[in-house]
């Protein structure tokens, strides 16, 4: 029956009345006929349905907590979110997962969750690599990097970036890993900066040539990876300077954007970067557990209006200090969404100074947030492991 009432209705009438559906309904229409699931799985069609969404408002949150459950053992669980009657409720749109394959002692307060780039979103632990579809529950363990330190080196990796080559057509994910001198040669002064790049297409991982070893020093913060404008930004200092260290994913080079005058090397403040209204926005807070000065340690909120342009900074907000750990997402341009020193989820509207504190808590410093739009975009099945969660 199915069939024969595709038949029937010309094939672009069809797609016009699937990409009305959501996700969920649309893995379930896969199974009612074969031309259905041609359609679907098409990259026309999935390209069609990303773009739809990318002009609605409809945001989903993936949440994830680690909960401790013995000594140094804890239970990592992603939560899918959206908001419910406004924008301070939180709805639960699915059952809670367990994180696949991350660290579960400890380590799980660096778990990075980088994205979302096409639906797309990269959970890491910088050993273990999984690329995953919060909309299909699809995901994939990715091969891990065959580079190891040298004899006589430590090689540890200082940042990590996923985005999407627009020129090759290309998903990618970047690590910049440092090499440094240790025992028995003790050689501490010695440094050499290593780029490894992993293409998802050919399921394989390179090192890139001649790169530039006077990049500045990468510092990791819970909402400091974000791919914006075909490049991956990290912060970083050089030479007693604050800078956002990016790197193109189709050139493959680095370059630097200053920072705010106001950023300097001994300020007393972590970073985060977020876009909002479409514009790179840089979020400076005091550092977690110091004694905080309400006179002067304000969190400050810096839109870039010129990509690119460090003249451009425009500092936007400046918010009385919270008792934070780190913010997490910009959600619907208006909602600061961060994890408190406790470990509960907050949320901080720039509109109306309004805090709001939800029933969603875990090991302080392991929460983490993505913000993304449904997309049905496919994770390649290059081997065995290419898994679906329950849905």
């Amino acid at each position: 029956m199915a069939d024969e009432t595709e038949i029937k209705l010309p094939k672009d009438v069809v797609m016009y009345i699937l990409l009305k559906f959501p996700v969920k309904s649309l893995l379930r229409f896969k199974r009612v006929s074969r031309n259905l699931y041609t359609l679907i799985q098409s990259s026309i069609f999935i390209n069609l349905h990303l773009n739809r969404n990318i002009t609605t408002n409809d945001d989903l949150i993936l949440f994830k907590r680690s909960l401790k459950e013995e000594p140094n053992l804890f239970r990592s669980i992603m939560s899918f979110l959206s908001s419910g009657h406004d924008d301070y409720d939180l709805r639960h749109v699915s059952p809670d997962l367990d994180v696949p394959y991350l660290t579960n002692t400890g380590g799980c307060t660096f778990h990075r969750f980088m994205g979302p780039c096409h639906g797309l979103i990269v959970l890491t632990d910088c050993e273990e690599t999984v690329l995953f579809n919060p909309s299909t529950r699809n995901y994939r363990l990715l091969q891990p990097s065959p580079y190891d330190s040298p004899l006589g080196f430590h090689r540890s990796i200082n940042g990590i970036a996923f985005g999407f080559d627009s020129i090759g057509n290309e998903y990618k994910i970047a690590r910049l890993a440092e090499l440094r001198g240790e025992p028995p040669f003790n050689c501490f002064t010695m440094k050499e900066w290593r780029v490894e790049v992993y293409e998802l297409s050919i399921d394989s991982w390179r090192e890139i040539e001649n790169v530039d070893q006077q990049l500045p020093y990468v510092h990791w913060y819970p909402c400091g990876e974000l791919f914006y404008k075909g490049a991956s930004h990290w912060f970083g200092h050089a030479n007693r300077a604050r800078v956002i260290l990016c790197f193109d994913m189709s050139t493959e080079t680095f370059r630097d954007i200053k920072m705010p005058n106001t950023c300097h090397y001994k300020d007393r403040k972590c970073y985060g970067l977020v876009v909002l209204n479409e514009c790179l926005t840089l979020i400076c807070y005091p550092y977690p557990g110091c004694v905080i000065d309400p006179a002067i340690d304000f969190m400050e909120i810096w839109v870039m209006k010129e990509y690119g342009v460090s003249e451009s900074w425009n500092m936007k907000y400046k918010i009385t200090p919270l008792a934070i750990e780190s913010p997490l997402a910009i959600w619907k341009d208006h909602l600061l969404l961060l994890q408190s020193i406790s470990g509960y989820l907050i949320s901080y509207d720039l509109n109306t100074d309004e805090v709001k504190e939800f029933n969603l808590n875990g090991w302080p410093e392991s929460l983490r947030v993505n913000v993304y739009k449904e997309s049905l975009a496919l994770i390649p099945k290059n081997r065995e492991d290419n898994i679906r969660l329950s849905i």
